[in-house]
């Protein structure tokens, strides 16, 4: 690999940034941040964000995908502006609708598959959305139970935590009907077996034969939910085919299908929507949010019209014409710029690289990717395949100490993960791939210490 030795790692934080940090640390709960090194934010603007002591570092986190038009999009911010200075921008929608937010819902509903009635609810994130689907389906279809997988992240209010299966949910008792299954994590099968010879077997035959038979009877099983590629999980992608069984299987005893796109949606996989890839899967509904308002605040469910004509969910900080605004801005700029067809060719050159990345590191045990959303694995030994979630904590470190921005997921927090913003260019993921190799190799050779990283919890 190229450019080992081109960046110098800088080797702590200053004075300056200690002492912000130490006053943020006695005035914001830690439970509601999360660290991975000693950085404040000064500004952003494009893939780079820059601290307040002046130093420029690339973003491959995009703030968990919000920004992937990356920081300051020239038309996001016009249409924001204009909305501002009208005032208006700031009603909600939930009691003053206006022709720009109806605009909104009608683009939405045009990008969701399906040619069936739909209609879209509001809110101000992605978690709403999902807790939407979680208040009104059952409702609507007058069945209590739900479906959900291992791994999964749909937010973190009670209806996000009672479906959740990521170890940083699930910690919280929230009493519910719902049903975790494992997801197709071909790297760490829970059945042991292999790809493709398994037949998919979790994607239809286990809940089919055990779940929906013993646990969660059809008959009181309003939906199930499911992340196209699970993020915060490990970012996995699962095989060929596995959407598509699940939604047979859906289709063949009455369950809903809720396809999760909070993360993946709006370009990140190739897409617009990652389910378009599983060509045959017409979701029910399809919970939005992240990166639709390009950093303003707005989450949405678009599904059968039947099922939001039912119940109460108003959320005062619903869409307003100023999210409205920056989500059509969105919107037309990833289709008039054809965003998703980019991202496809950027995200095969991004593979590539990560794919040499793990020929020269036996510290990597599995590369995963779809797009511009790529996870990294590693682990103490290829054959045990035993998580090295230290030395993951240490690589992103070091990443930072170097100059990049980067994250670690997963339930064991062993992998590293790439959402660098959708507009990224290929040098840049020549320069990020390079810190990378540089970081996992002073990790190997033992140049990064415990003590460096005792703050860097993560989640």
């Amino acid at each position: 690999m190229s450019g080992r030795n081109r960046f110098r790692a800088k080797k702590k934080a200053s004075r300056r940034t200690e002492k912000i940090l130490l006053r943020f640390e006695k005035t914001v709960g830690s439970a509601g941040k999360i660290s991975y090194y000693p950085l404040v934010a000064r500004e952003a603007h494009g893939s780079r964000i820059t601290d307040i002591e002046g130093r420029e570092f690339l973003d491959f986190n995009s703030s968990w995908t919000v920004a992937s038009l990356g920081y300051g999009n020239p038309d996001v911010v016009k249409a924001v502006s204009r909305e501002l200075q009208r005032s208006l921008g700031l009603a909600t929608v939930s009691i003053h609708p206006t022709e720009l937010t109806l605009r909104f819902a009608e683009k939405l509903i045009e990008i969701v598959p399906g040619d069936y009635e739909k209609a879209v609810w509001f809110g101000h994130s992605g978690s709403d959305a999902c807790g939407a689907a979680y208040k009104l389906i059952p409702l609507a279809t007058k069945k209590a139970r739900v479906i959900s997988f291992f791994g999964g992240m749909h937010g973190v209010d009670l209806a996000g935590m009672a479906m959740g299966g990521h170890p940083a949910v699930t910690r919280f008792q929230v009493p519910s009907l719902v049903t975790r299954v494992p997801y197709a994590y071909c790297y760490r099968c829970p059945y042991s077996l292999e790809y493709p010879v398994c037949g998919i077997y979790c994607g239809g035959d286990f809940i089919e034969q055990h779940v929906l038979r013993y646990v969660s009877p059809p008959d009181d099983t309003s939906f199930m939910i499911v992340e196209p590629i699970q993020s915060d999980a490990g970012d996995i992608v699962p095989p060929p085919g596995y959407l598509e069984k699940l939604s047979r299987t859906c289709k063949k005893y009455g369950v809903s299908l809720v396809v999760d796109e909070v993360k993946t949606g709006f370009g990140r996989t190739g897409k617009m929507l990652a389910v378009e890839h599983s060509e045959s899967v017409v979701p029910d509904a399809v919970a939005l949010g992240k990166s639709m308002g390009s950093g303003i605040s707005v989450g949405a469910l678009v599904a059968r019209r039947s099922y939001l004509n039912t119940g109460f969910a108003v959320s005062t900080l619903s869409c307003s014409d100023l999210a409205a605004s920056a989500g059509l801005a969105t919107i037309s700029y990833l289709r008039r710029n054809r965003v998703p067809e980019k991202v496809a060719n950027k995200g095969s050159y991004l593979r590539k690289r990560l794919d040499e990345l793990k020929e020269d590191h036996e510290l990597v045990g599995d590369v995963r990717s779809k797009g511009l959303i790529a996870g990294i694995e590693l682990v103490e030994s290829r054959e045990t395949r035993k998580p090295a979630k230290l030395k993951t904590v240490k690589c992103v470190y070091r990443a930072w100490e170097l100059g990049l921005l980067v994250t670690f997921v997963g339930a064991d927090s062993n992998v590293i993960e790439l959402t660098p913003p959708l507009i990224i260019e290929k040098r840049e993921i020549d320069t990020a791939v390079d810190i990378l190799d540089r970081s996992l190799k002073d990790v190997e050779n033992g140049l990064v210490s415990d003590a460096a990283v005792v703050g860097s919890a993560g989640f």
